[in-house]
């Protein structure tokens, strides 16, 4: 069985990574940026709107 993963982008310095939705708060909730430590709304982080709805489905 493959590991459903969400791709993200900081939209402050651009690092870019993955992980599993279950491990990311709520879309709505304040998330750090791990590289730069910018605060943003988590869907904010999201590359894509499917990313998105895939963090709401299973987060």
């Amino acid at each position: 069985m493959d590991k459903t993963t969400v791709q993200l982008l900081c939209p402050e310095c651009t690092k870019d990574w993955q992980t599993a939705p279950g491990e990311l708060p709520e879309s709505a909730d304040m998330f750090h940026c791990p590289n730069c430590h910018a605060s943003r709304r988590m869907a904010e982080f999201m590359r894509t709107d499917r990313d998105l709805q895939t963090l709401k489905q299973l987060g």
